[in-house]
């Protein structure tokens, strides 16, 4: 049972790299940072506690609005059919200063 497993992942792992192409997969590593940043927010929280509650809120915000602009950037990267007149250059702008918009709110929001 582990061997097929171990099978299945290694197979899907080899068909990523293999056809994914490697602007997504950038992509996808800045969207598993973004998770990663966000549960251990959460980890810390649990943990230690939410003194400053706001720049908790602003951090794990922040975290959760990067994961939804990033994975708008994948679809726009990846989903020709739908966004056949985007551009990858004039998704990436968009998601550029969508961010920096988002971070001027968060940094609003922090105090």
């Amino acid at each position: 049972m582990a061997s097929s497993v171990e099978g299945i992942v290694r197979a899907v792992g080899q068909h990523y790299v293999k056809n994914t192409p490697k602007r997504v997969q950038l992509v996808d590593a800045y969207l598993l940072y973004v998770v990663l940043t966000g549960v251990l927010q959460m980890l810390y929280c649990a943990l230690v506690g939410t003194f400053p509650f706001n720049s908790f809120l602003a951090g794990f915000f922040s975290s959760v609005s990067c994961f939804v602009l990033g994975m708008t950037l994948r679809l726009q990267l990846t989903d020709a059919a739908r966004f056949s007149q985007v551009s990858p250059e004039r998704a990436f702008v968009e998601f550029v200063f969508c961010n920096l918009v988002l971070h001027f709110v968060v940094f609003t929001f922090m105090g």
